[in-house]
């Protein structure tokens, strides 16, 4: 596999992977059946045991399709470990057959816990993303099918490799889903199908608003120096290696998350996305930091992006994380006769909805999805376990990069003060963690932070070729100085 294909642009690429796709139907009608029959237990691994994994094992379970057995978990800490074996087994019943054998730690945890697993089992992939290509490659090779979160890419490198990852899942006749749930939504698929069908006319412009106080760990503090020491992070007390610490803040540092950026706002991205039916070929942005007092994380806490898709039309994304501002959680669609509401109210229920004019007055209501929507988080559940069930082609690898990609995009945009279009993030050489799949508790952290404990930082208009370093025209004692 190739991780360093120059010269590629959209078309091309797109192209390419239509050719392959192609090749891979036809491959795919003489490969091995890796599904479970119906009455057969499906078992399952959970590589990444915080929240998210936790959350879709829950969701995995609720889909009563046939027997699910969770069999194997892994993670780096053990009390996140620990803490989701404890909340499954009151949670899931008969479906935790996790022996104690098979709870696995360390960083190779991930092949141990797929070890477990026959073919056409499924592997649940919760870890922070740098990771997400080397535990993929993983399990296919294993031919295991695949859910994993979102995002799933934070660079240029590594959404390429994923690509082809993508085609060699398809080509083994795998089933993957990617946790973008917008897309198995219920009321959004409604509003798209009214949207396709004229109700709002002519989409002309989007706008998509993710503002509230810092969340997550996205908001990070200083490392205590002198090697290993103890750090208070959450209800966790415990000795970390510098490698440990950045993964248990991994949304304070843009080498494991994409930072909040990529981890916050890659959904109200792909909502919008999904009702204009493409993807945006470009992106100009600002953003900055704000009084961040002793917070020593990469990200900035204000971004304002602008999108430009094919034919012209804009979406405008503003996220912030500020205690005391404006919060609002949502998504929106104008077109030439109306205002479509995508999401009102973080990710469900989404209360889509369409309004005549583009005052969303309660007199202007002409059509709202009704309430008691299904949960998507759990539809997208059903749909995955039903196409393993039935082996039908369900394969969400290629959306689940593009939508990475377009948001890794705006981002960079804002952290470099350029126009960055999709063919640059997709050629770009500047992978975070080029040896991500080589590293351990001990080894060297993909970012260091200078001798005041301070990571570099975005410096929009002064390092413009990536999105952090060393200004080019200053010395590192000077590039210290810098906020």
């Amino acid at each position: 596999m190739d991780g360093d294909q120059s010269g590629l642009s959209r078309r091309s690429f797109a192209q390419r992977l239509g050719q392959v796709a192609a090749a891979s139907t036809l491959a795919t009608l003489n490969a091995p059946a890796v599904h479970g029959a119906e009455g057969n237990a499906i078992q399952f691994a959970l590589v990444g045991c915080g929240g998210r994994g936790t959350g879709a094992i829950v969701d995995a379970m609720a889909t009563k399709n046939g027997p699910l057995k969770l069999v194997a978990m892994a993670d780096i800490f053990e009390d996140k470990l620990t803490r989701s074996f404890k909340s499954l087994a009151n949670r899931i019943g008969d479906g935790m057959a996790v022996k104690d054998d098979n709870k696995f730690l360390g960083f190779d945890g991930y092949q141990k816990a797929m070890d477990v697993l026959k073919p056409g089992d499924v592997v649940i992939l919760a870890t922070p993303p740098a990771f997400r290509w080397v535990h993929f490659d993983y399990a296919i090779k294993k031919g295991l099918n695949v859910f994993m979160e979102k995002p799933v890419t934070v660079d240029g490198p590594t959404s390429r490799k994923m690509f082809e990852l993508g085609q060699q899942s398809v080509r083994k006749n795998l089933k993957v889903g990617v946790g973008l749930m917008c897309r198995h939504c219920d009321a959004r698929n409604e509003l798209l199908r009214r949207i396709k069908d004229g109700q709002i006319g002519e989409i002309v412009s989007m706008r998509a608003y993710r503002m509230h106080g810092p969340g997550g760990s996205a908001f990070t503090k200083k490392q205590v120096k002198n090697g290993i020491t103890p750090q208070v992070v959450g209800d966790a007390t415990q000795p970390m290696t510098e490698v440990m610490y950045q993964l248990r803040r991994f949304h304070g540092f843009l080498w494991a998350s994409g930072g909040m950026y990529s981890d916050f706002y890659i959904h109200n991205i792909d909502e919008t996305c999904m009702m204009k039916e493409a993807w945006p070929v470009k992106a100009q942005a600002v953003g900055g930091r704000h009084y961040r007092g002793d917070y020593v994380d990469q990200n900035f806490d204000t971004y304002s992006v602008e999108y430009t898709f094919p034919d012209g039309t804009k979406l405008h994304l503003d996220g912030r994380t500020m205690t005391g501002a404006w919060a609002e959680f949502a998504s929106y669609a104008h077109g030439t006769k109306g205002l479509a509401v995508i999401s009102s109210k973080e990710h469900t229920p989404a209360r889509s909805r369409i309004y005549s004019g583009h005052n969303p007055d309660p007199a202007n209501l002409a059509w709202a999805y009704p309430e008691n929507e299904r949960n998507p988080y759990r539809v997208e559940w059903l749909d995955l376990i039903d196409a393993i069930r039935n082996d039908r082609p369900y394969n969400e690898v290629r959306r689940g990069v593009e939508a990475s990609l377009v948001t890794s995009m705006g981002r960079m945009a804002a952290h470099t003060g350029r126009v960055i279009t999709y063919d640059e993030i997709l050629n770009g050489t500047h992978e975070f963690a080029p040896g991500v799949d080589t590293l351990t508790m001990d080894g060297p952290a993909p970012v260091v932070a200078d001798a005041d404990g301070r990571y570099p930082v975005p410096m929009p208009g002064l390092v413009t070729d990536r999105e952090y370093g060393i200004p080019p025209s200053l010395p590192t004692s000077a590039a210290a100085q810098l906020p």
